[in-house]
């Protein structure tokens, strides 16, 4: 088998594509119209607000996104490959998308908006606020965070009266617990690149989310966090296929 063809399978068991009607979908109402919530899995999601198209972190290898729909707005929360994947974002990219990135995205990619921890911007009448997104305690060998402080984002998309909270990959970190109005949290859930299940109801219990998505969560076994949270009644938690 040439390295090639090696490289390729091996990338389509780890991320095999999936079909594009067998996406699970939520519906949440909202003063705007009903939100519907594309899981697409690992960290990718979809938002559509009355037909507002928002993409989340599209990653080629898990949806035919020549096929998608077109985006009016893309949010990368930071620029690892599987989050940051400029194949992807041209395939549904059109004139007037609007591509909000970080400093270190920007390199892969062309024409976006940097948005910084803290910045916030109305694009399309929708509010979005970048927030961090860090690793305090998983580090890599050589002592450095797996995604360092102020180089990744995590993002709150204001949808009419509803928060929804991407956290991007990160720990549970004090600015995340200190979180207040969020309606719905998608919270990274692997090791070693962001948190454990305690780690996420240590962080879900803080700041209580009323809907709470474990998402990018690989092998992790999602029923520890639904058993952590089980006593945390303002906290729905919702299983649904984001490995």
């Amino acid at each position: 088998m040439s390295k090639i063809t090696f490289l390729l399978t091996f990338s389509l068991l780890m991320f095999p594509v999936a079909a594009q009607d067998n996406f699970e979908k939520d519906t949440i109402s909202t003063s705007k119209g009903d939100l519907e919530i594309t899981f697409i899995g690992h960290g990718t999601l979809m938002f559509n607000l009355n037909g507002k198209i928002i993409h989340v972190d599209p990653f080629n290898k898990l949806a035919d996104y020549s096929k998608m729909p077109k985006a009016d707005i893309i949010l990368i929360t930071h620029h690892h490959g599987d989050h940051c994947d400029p194949e992807a974002i041209e395939k549904i990219r059109i004139k007037n998308t609007a591509v909000i990135l970080t400093e270190l995205c920007s390199e892969k990619i062309s024409e976006g908006t940097i948005m910084k921890n803290g910045d916030i911007q109305t694009l399309k009448e929708i509010k979005i606020e970048a927030v961090p997104a860090y690793n305090l305690v998983h580090k890599r060998d050589n002592g450095e965070p797996f995604h360092v402080k102020g180089t990744c984002n995590g993002y709150i998309i204001y949808f009419g009266d509803k928060q929804v909270y991407v956290a991007g990959d990160t720990e549970n970190i004090p600015e995340m617990k200190s979180l207040k109005g969020i309606d719905i949290a998608f919270l990274p859930m692997n090791l070693p690149y962001t948190m454990t299940p305690e780690m996420v109801a240590d962080a879900a219990k803080s700041f209580k989310p009323k809907i709470l998505y474990p998402y990018h969560y690989g092998d992790t076994e999602v029923s520890r966090v639904v058993d952590l949270m089980k006593d945390t009644k303002e906290v729905e938690v919702r299983i649904r296929k984001m490995k």
